[in-house]
C-alpha cells in the first residue's frame, strides 16, 4: 500500500512539473543550448567516475 501511494505522488509530482512547464515555460535558445550541452557532458562523466571510484573503494 506504501508503494502505491509513494508512486501517486511521484505521477502527481511530474503531472504538476509537466502543466507548469507547459504554462511557464520559455524555450531556450540555441546558445544556451550549446552551453548546456557541454556542462552535461562533464557532469554525466564527472558522475561516473564518481560512481566507478564509490565502488572500487
Amino acid at each position: 500500500m506504501t508503494l502505491l501511494i509513494i508512486l501517486a505522488c511521484v505521477f502527481g509530482a511530474v503531472a504538476i512539473m509537466l502543466v507548469l512547464g507547459e504554462r511557464y515555460g520559455k524555450p531556450m535558445s540555441s546558445e544556451q543550448q550549446t552551453k548546456f550541452s557541454k556542462i552535461s557532458w562533464v557532469l554525466v562523466f564527472v558522475i561516473l567516475l564518481a560512481a566507478i571510484v564509490r565502488e572500487v573503494v
